[in-house]
């Protein structure tokens, strides 16, 4: 296992808010498997990558050796999560909760190792529960605490109706934690109101309390609102490679940084260097690139990951040959300028074409950029790449 500095290091990553921080480390000094808890409503049947980044996190857990609890909210979930939500939301049946619940299981087994990962349902308690347990529930937390809470406060304030059942969804997220044993638990900020929930009832039922990570809602696509299908910015896990790949390449430029922190496994110093090369120059959508492929082989497998480009419509990347590469063969009496030879093969218009790209620095031969002193030999034969769409394998014979 990693010292602490190093854990705390890699869970800080790309969090907003550790509580208690102090406490964390206190428990990772223990040198034993914390159980670290996210809960999920299966409240529609398709995850996005906003989604994915508090699942990120629980799989650098995992990789730090705790166990991880990937917490189905069959029983919230019928309730209603009343997060930033401006008016009373309509529950779900038990049957659309657990066809989502299902689904989720699919999806999250490409990031998490199911082998190191608990699956639990809230119901399982939850059912249990007689009713003299829920008014003891009931009585840990006063109206007055509940309207404290920001979007209780505005809807109050406002007239706007507040059910009691809405009461009622961070206290079962709380009891969650006393459930579960929970040492931590991830939410996202819009939950901090919840999850402080549970480290108070942890103390009413005789436990630790938790301590609290709270990761940040993902921008989506507009690098404004909120990743949301709702508004059309967001990119599904279940997408097709060729459609990820290219939602993710065309994002801004500013956004990349944001996603590479959230979504990426790579480490904070290997794009660091990314960032080093944008500012020396290198062209951002290259960096955008190794993200998306990143992306669509965890989703897809590397192999979708190698060809999403093609399905996207793309054009080729850097360096890569077409597949129905033609073949050129040239009989000559000595040995050719580039210029010349590209000419006469077909692959710029002119001389002039070709020293315009010669000069820009537009012409490989063999993957290597040359310029006009490259003298093509007798007897051999190159790849050769005129610009970004033009290539051909050119064999110069002597006549």
């Amino acid at each position: 296992m990693k010292s602490v500095e190093e854990q705390l290091a890699l869970i800080k990553r790309g969090a907003e808010e550790v509580l208690v921080e102090a406490e964390l480390v206190e428990k990772l000094k223990r040198g034993q498997p914390l159980r670290i808890k996210a809960g999920f409503d299966p409240t529609a049947p398709d995850l996005h990558l906003g989604h994915t980044v508090l699942i990120n996190k629980l799989r650098q857990f995992q990789e730090l050796g705790h166990q991880v609890i990937f917490l189905i909210g069959d029983f919230t979930g019928m309730i209603g999560d009343p997060s930033g939500k401006s008016a009373t939301r309509p529950p779900l049946t038990r049957e659309q909760v657990l066809e989502n619940a299902e689904t989720y299981k699919t999806q999250v087994f490409k990031i998490l190792d199911p082998a190191k990962t608990e699956v639990a349902f809230n119901s399982t308690w939850m059912d249990k529960m007689g009713p003299a347990d829920f008014i003891r529930l009931t009585s840990q937390y006063t109206v007055a605490r509940m309207l404290e809470r920001d979007d209780f406060s505005k809807r109050y304030s406002t007239n706007q109706p507040i059910a009691i059942h809405e009461f009622l969804y961070p206290l079962v997220q709380g009891y969650d934690s006393v459930a579960l044993r929970a040492d931590v638990e991830l939410g996202g900020t819009d939950q901090k109101f919840n999850l402080l929930m549970g480290r108070e009832l942890q103390r009413a039922y005789g436990q630790s309390s938790q301590c609290i990570v709270t990761m940040p809602l993902l921008e989506g696509l507009d690098g404004v609102k909120k990743m949301s299908k709702s508004l059309g910015n967001y990119i599904g896990i279940q997408e097709a490679p060729g459609v990820m790949y290219n939602k993710l390449v065309s994002m801004p430029d500013a956004l990349m940084w944001r996603y590479f922190e959230l979504l990426s496994f790579r480490s904070m110093e290997e794009i660091e260097q990314f960032k080093a090369d944008v500012q020396q120059g290198a062209n951002p959508r290259d960096i955008k690139i190794k993200l998306a492929e990143e992306i669509v082989a965890r989703f897809h497998g590397e192999e979708a990951a190698a060809s999403a480009h093609r399905s996207a419509g793309n054009r080729m990347k850097d360096g890569e040959l077409p597949e129905d590469l033609p073949e050129v063969e040239l009989s000559a009496a000595e040995d050719m300028p580039i210029a010349a030879l590209l000419n006469k093969a077909g692959l710029v218009k002119n001389a002039a074409m070709a020293r315009d790209l010669l000069g820009s620095g537009g012409v490989r031969v063999d993957g290597e950029v040359v310029d006009r002193s490259f003298i093509y030999k007798l007897g051999t034969t190159h790849v050769c790449q005129a610009g970004k769409k033009a290539f051909a394998r050119i064999t110069l014979k002597a006549e």
